[in-house]
This record gives structure tokens, C-alpha cells and sequence, in this order.
């Protein structure tokens, strides 16, 4: 049988759990209730497979407690650390699930280690072995006859049709394993096949050599369930992040806080207005100082949305479900119809307004922070007479913003009134030469009844409050808004990446290969064969990653070559390949980016303060937080929320699953539910001491399966090779992997602390 149907009678049947935990044999006699706090405890030895499952906890909202095992002064993890007895008689189980770093993390046979395996069995809670070797230990031969050691990279994993119908039911197809850089190992593995039919394989792959499949996640059970890997991983992957979803539903038994859902909004800049070209002979762009393009040539030709590259867009929207969001200035159009009677571009968009999501910009792109001094290169803020900065009054912002809307009314385009997008983002702090936001920019976006401001995330990286506003930030696309065609594409990511000596800027000359290209890419078909791949990755893994904020390109990228949809069919392509269709992409709008956010933001803050508690008792669960706190829960479907005039289906379905927003109901106190869980099988005898691991075929309900005998052991795991420790980036440009070692030592720095 599969792991939902093995999954715990002892939510119906808690008084027949009550083996194996000092709490509950002091207090046998009186069969005490229990309850399971929905927190997970996650045993940290600094590696990058921890750090991962860590990473997707604070990515939903999921409470969990750390444990350093670096940490002298760590609390010794016993009885009294895993359950306790609380005033009213009830049992507490503290944790709904155990994370070990491997099998042996706190060494086998040890007190901890028998704590644990107590814990769990009285509890019927489940216990994750990350990085752990093949082993019979762990229901596994050893890798050998058939079985590999070694790199993953470049091979493809696939669910096993067990992992279908639990826990991996929202995956679609293959699990391919990144290959990034054939010079670093980027994933590491041992394949062996189980030796016993309590191993059930949930994702394997292809033993190399053979015609078997080797188990990379496996549900082992011997009394209590492991969830067992076979290889190492970091937060960055893609073969991690496809299944971490379902890593935690085989945690939480698919009851926990928190909520997952895979976004992707695409944010077009600088809509009806013209941009200034790249020179491939110049490597320079019109308008910058010291290019001089020849007057009337090819490299003076703004590139701008035709009629007909809004018609294109429209079609490709309504083909592919998504919606692009246009953050607009007016002023382009203004200048068009005024040198040629008419804009038929704007037109176009006028012909069919709710064809797209319109944000506000600033009419005429002013700059809003500080007042520059172009004199100097860079330019620096300006100053008064007393050396004070000086900066656009509040005044200069209201009018941008005023001005840019009540074109936008009189054209009937439908813009939201609560979203705006500077120019250059601008009168938000811009280091190095402006340290600081506009001091008028706060009280101007109060005064406009602004909530969601667009921000840079390469200066921005969190959300943060300016005024009334909440500042989003947003993720440039390596697509130049100076770019019309492929070729300019190209040409200009050479000039940036690409050593002097290989006809580059030479910024990248003396640095890493990690942050340069090893050579030029051919002109022609390089946008196509590195660009869009690159770019699409990217993309990938902030949508995977539970991360709202959009991404953005230029109106330019939709002209002449429109070469941002070759990207953005990657990224849908991929994704479908990935995915099932219960788990489509959620396309949210600014605003929407901003409430997430806020939601988020206030989630996590009580979750620091310790203001939530969430636990489950049978198949009732409880979620106390702050007033006015929103609660993310994700139950089975099924599940309803408790109210005062009876019951509601909670949040909305996603992955086959419900998840959501909660809050209390009107005299409520507390979020309540009614979970509907799998049937389970028969509960064990409380009678009878917890099984060992079985080393034989049992007769215990199963999928038929062959079973090969131990055979002799394999070397010890070799260390986690440095490409798996530190991601290795998709390209160049990829920002976050190239500072990834740095957050992956320092992950307090990046994830925030429970």
C-alpha cells in the first residue's frame, strides 16, 4: 500500500500510540489525549541539503526549531525536549516532523538517536534522512551490482508510481538534474535498489549500466517512516526545488502553516515611450557621453511597439493564460502624436484596454530623488549653498504621478490608481550616489494613496514600507531595454562578458569563469542557444521558490525581434513539463505581489516573536496568532474551517490541496479546522515493543516488488563536492548563485531565523 494509506491511525486512535514516550507511560492509565504541534524540528550540521529544506520552510511560513550540532552550548535533545505534559493533562508532541542533516547525524545508537526513534514511533511522526548513503540500514542495498556513486549531473530522475499518488502528485514528468558547469560536480548520488519491500521507492533514476532504477528519495518505514535521500542537494536546484513541495507534505502528512504556490508576473517598463539603441559598432548607446553615433544612421533608430507588436502580445496572453502587467508613461505617446498627427500604438492598446494590466508611471521620466550633477561621470547628488542634498520636492513626485493617471483615464486605458513605478525607480534610495530615498517620496505616496511601488531588486532585495506604499522589488531580465533584435542582444552580453582580449569591455577580464563567458557568442544564434536558456533558468528558480515579486522587461524586448518571447515560452514550457495541471502558475498583479508580501511580512514577524500557536489534535486543528494576523494553512482537500454558523472550505485549491489566508471567524479566537486524512492502516499493538528494521521480506501490505539481498558494503560517503555547497550559477549574470557561497556559510543572514 502507499504512504497515504499507512499514514497515522493514531490521528482517529491516539490513545493507541501511547508506547515509547516517558510522558505518555507516566500517564497511561488515564489514556490522555495528545496533541501535535505543527512545527518542524530541523537538526543542523551546515550543510547545503539542511540549508535547503530550511530555505523552503521560511519560503511558506512553516515554524520550525534549529538544532546546531556546531553549537556547544546546544540543548541535548531528550524527552523533556521532545514532549511534555502540559497543566491540563494533555500530552505535547512538539514536533510534527524531524530533519536529520543524515541517518547517523547524531550518532547511531546514541541517547538522542534512541530519543528520536521513540519519539517518533510513539507519535507516528515522520523523520527526514537527507544525505544519506545506500544502506540496509535505511532498506537499501549497497550501491553496487547494480549501483553508481558519483555525479548526477545531466541525468533525469522520474517519480516512482508510488510518489504519483503521494506525495509528488502535482509533478507532471522527469526530474532533469542540472548541469551547469561540466567542469564542477553540481550533484551527488548513490543509486541502489531496495532490499526489501518496506523501502518504497517515491523518485528514482536509471542506474547507469544497467536496466534497474536506483532510489534517490525512498519511504522507508520499520515501525515509523523515513523519508530517506540518497543524494546531496542546495536550494538552488532545480531537482530540489520540483520536489521540495512535496517533501514537506510527506512532513506535515499534508497538515501544516504555511502555503506554497508558484508565481510568475511579467512586468513591462517604459510602454509607449522609445529607447535608445545599442551600437554593435560603437559598443556604446545613443545618448550615452562619448557615443557618437552618425546622425540619421541605423544606430539612431529608437526601437518602439508597433500596432502590431501590441496585437502579437495580445494573441500570445490569450494563448498562454498570462496576463503582462504595462507600467506606462504617457509622454511617449504625446510625442509621437505630435510629430505625426497619431499614435496608432497607443491606439492599439485603446482598442482592447482589459487586454492587459496597466501600473502608473511618472509622465516624462523625471528623475525623483536627488538632483543630479551630470557635470561629473558618475554623476553625484547636487548640493546647496550649505552642502545639504538637494531633491525633488514632493510636489515634482505628485505631478509625475497625477499627470501620467489622468492621461491614462482620458485614453480609457484601466489603470489601478494604488501602483506606481518611478522612472529608473527613482526617488528610491540608488547607491552609490544616493544613499537614502527622497525624504519627499514617503508623504508624496501617502498623499497619492499609493500601496505598491516598484522597486530594483539588484538595490532592493525585501520588500519594504515608504509611506503608505510597500516597496516590491522587482527582477531585470538580462533582455536590454537598448536590444530590438537577437543580434544586438548578443553582441551587447558580450561586450559585457567577455574578456578585452575576446573584444569585451574588459570588466570581466581577470575574473572567475564564473562571471564571464569562456567566448564570444556567435551573434546569430547565441541569444538563442545561451541567452534564452539562461535567462529562463533564472526565471524558474524564483518561481519555484515561492516568490512573488515579478520579473520585468522593456516594451522594447515586445518590438522588432520581440526576443522576450522566446524567454518567456522557455519558462512555460519547462514549467509544463514540470508540473501538472492542478498546479498552474498564479499571475498576480502589483498590487496583489504587495498584499502577498504584507501578508508574509506580518506571518513571519509573529512567528518571531513566538505569538502562534498551531497544533493538531485528532483531525481538529487549532492556529492562534495576533489579531488582525492572517494565517496560511495548507490542509488535504476535503478539510473545513470551523465557524460560527458552521463550516467553509479554507483558502482555495492548489496542487490538489487546499491552502490559504485564514483569519478567525466573527467571536472566534483562533482558526479552526476539521482535516480530512487518508485512511490509514490498522494503528499498532501498544502492547508490543516498536519493530526493528526488518532485514527480509515482510509480510506487511505492499506494492510487489523484487527483493535482492544485502550484499557487501560500500566505501564510506565521500565529502559534498564544493559545486554542490556552492551553486554553480547558470551564467553570468546569475546574481544570486554567484553570491550563493557567501549566503549558504552565512544563512542567517538570508533566511530569517525562527
Amino acid at each position: 500500500m502507499g504512504l497515504r494509506q499507512r499514514w497515522p491511525a493514531a490521528i482517529a486512535a491516539a490513545a493507541l500510540l501511547a508506547f515509547g514516550s516517558p510522558a505518555l507511560a507516566a500517564h497511561a492509565d488515564s489514556a490522555p489525549t495528545y496533541r501535535t504541534d505543527l512545527r518542524i524540528l530541523l537538526v543542523d550540521d551546515g550543510s547545503s541539503s539542511v540549508a535547503a529544506v530550511r530555505a523552503e520552510l521560511v519560503s511558506e511560513g512553516i515554524p520550525y526549531t534549529t538544532v546546531n550540532l556546531a553549537d556547544p552550548n546546544r540543548p541535548t535533545i531528550n524527552d523533556a525536549y521532545l514532549d511534555d505534559l502540559l497543566p491540563d493533562g494533555t500530552v505535547e508532541a512538539k514536533f510534527q516532523s524531524i530533519v536529520l542533516p543524515t541517518l547517523d547525524a547524531l550518532g547511531s545508537g546514541s541517547a538522542e538517536t534512541n530519543a528520536l526513534i521513540a519519539y517518533e514511533h510513539a507519535y507516528n511522526v515522520g523523520q527526514v534522512d537527507l544525505n544519506t548513503y545506500a544502506q540496509p540500514a535505511v532498506g537499501l542495498n549497497w550501491a553496487q551490482n547494480p549501483g553508481y556513486i558519483g555525479s548526477l549531473d545531466g541525468m533525469t530522475a522520474s517519480v516512482f508510481e508510488i510518489g504519483w499518488f503521494f506525495p509528488f502528485h502535482y509533478l507532471a514528468g522527469p526530474i532533469p538534474f542540472e548541469d551547469n558547469d561540466p567542469n564542477k560536480v553540481e550533484s551527488y548520488g548513490y543509486l541502489a535498489t531496495p532490499l526489501n519491500i518496506e523501502m518504497e521507492p517515491l523518485v528514482v533514476m536509471p542506474i547507469p549500466g544497467s536496466t534497474q532504477d536506483g532510489v534517490l528519495v525512498g519511504d522507508y518505514y520499520d515501525g515509523r517512516h523515513q523519508l530517506v535521500f540518497t543524494f546531496a542537494f542546495n536550494q538552488y536546484q532545480q531537482q530540489w526545488q520540483a520536489i521540495a513541495q512535496g517533501v514537506v507534505d510527506w512532513m506535515t502528512q499534508g497538515v501544516h502553516l504555511g502555503y506554497n504556490r508558484n508565481y510568475l508576473s511579467v512586468q513591462v517598463g517604459s510602454t509607449l515611450l522609445a529607447q535608445n539603441r545599442w551600437s554593435t559598432t560603437l559598443k556604446c548607446t545613443q545618448g550615452d557621453v562619448g557615443c557618437a553615433t552618425v546622425p540619421g544612421g541605423p544606430d539612431t533608430v529608437p526601437i518602439r511597439m508597433t500596432a502590431a507588436d501590441v496585437e502579437y502580445a495580445e494573441k500570445w496572453e490569450a494563448a498562454n493564460h498570462l496576463t503582462l502587467d504595462l507600467a506606462y508613461d504617457g509622454s511617449g505617446s504625446d510625442s509621437v502624436a505630435a510629430a505625426n498627427g497619431s499614435d496608432p500604438t497607443e491606439a492599439a492598446f485603446a482598442a482592447d484596454p482589459a487586454a492587459f494590466r496597466w501600473i502608473n508611471g511618472t509622465y516624462g521620466q523625471p528623475f525623483l530623488g536627488c538632483v543630479r550633477d551630470v557635470t561629473v561621470v558618475p554623476w553625484v547628488c547636487g548640493t546647496d549653498g550649505t552642502g545639504a542634498t538637494e531633491w525633488s520636492s514632493q510636489a515634482a513626485i505628485t505631478a509625475a504621478a497625477q499627470t501620467n493617471l489622468a492621461w491614462a483615464q482620458a485614453k480609457g486605458l484601466p489603470v489601478d490608481p494604488s501602483t506606481l513605478v518611478t522612472a529608473q525607480n527613482s526617488g528610491l534610495a540608488l547607491p552609490p550616489q544616493q544613499s537614502q530615498d527622497n525624504p519627499a517620496l514617503a508623504p508624496a505616496l501617502t498623499a497619492l494613496g499609493v500601496t505598491a511601488l516598484g522597486a530594483n531588486a539588484a538595490t532592493e532585495a525585501a520588500a519594504r514600507p515608504v509611506g503608505s506604499a510597500l516597496a516590491v522589488p522587482q527582477h531585470q531580465l538580462d533582455l536590454y531595454p537598448n536590444a530590438g533584435t537577437a543580434a544586438e542582444e548578443a553582441d551587447e552580453y558580450n561586450w559585457l562578458y567577455t574578456a578585452a582580449a575576446q573584444g569585451g569591455s574588459g570588466q570581466c577580464t581577470g575574473s572567475s569563469s564564473s562571471t564571464c563567458l569562456s567566448a564570444p557568442l556567435n551573434e546569430s544564434t547565441g541569444f538563442q542557444s545561451t541567452i534564452v536558456p539562461t535567462e529562463a533558468k533564472m526565471v524558474l528558480q524564483r518561481m519555484l521558490a515561492n516568490d512573488p515579486t515579478p520579473d520585468v522587461l522593456s516594451q522594447s524586448n515586445l518590438a522588432e525581434d520581440r526576443i522576450a518571447y522566446p524567454v518567456l515560452n522557455q519558462i512555460l514550457a519547462t514549467y509544463q513539463t514540470l508540473y501538472g495541471p492542478d498546479t498552474p502558475l498564479v499571475n498576480l498583479s502589483l498590487s496583489d505581489i504587495a498584499t502577498q508580501l504584507r501578508n508574509q511580512a506580518a506571518w513571519n514577524a509573529a512567528l518571531a516573536a513566538g505569538q502562534v500557536t498551531a497544533y493538531r489534535v485528532g483531525s481538529t486543528v487549532t492556529v492562534s496568532a495576533p489579531s488582525g494576523v492572517q494565517v496560511p494553512v495548507t490542509v488535504p482537500y476535503g478539510s473545513l474551517q470551523v465557524k460560527q454558523a458552521g463550516t467553509a472550505q479554507p483558502g482555495s485549491l492548489y496542487a490538489d490541496e487546499l491552502s490559504g489566508w485564514l483569519t478567525p471567524d466573527t467571536g472566534q479566537s483562533a482558526v479552526t479546522l476539521t482535516v480530512t486524512l487518508p485512511q490509514a492502516d490498522p494503528p499498532p499493538d501498544p502492547n508490543q515493543p516498536p519493530p526493528v528494521p526488518p532485514v527480509v521480506a515482510s509480510a506487511r501490505p505492499s506494492q510487489a516488488r523484487a527483493v535482492a539481498p544485502a550484499a557487501a558494503p560500500a566505501a564510506a560517503p565521500a565529502a559534498v563536492p564544493a559545486g554542490v555547497r556552492v551553486p554553480v550559477p547558470f551564467g553570468p549574470q546569475d546574481a544570486t548563485r554567484l553570491h550563493a557561497d557567501q549566503l549558504l556559510t552565512k544563512p542567517d543572514q538570508l533566511l530569517t531565523k525562527r
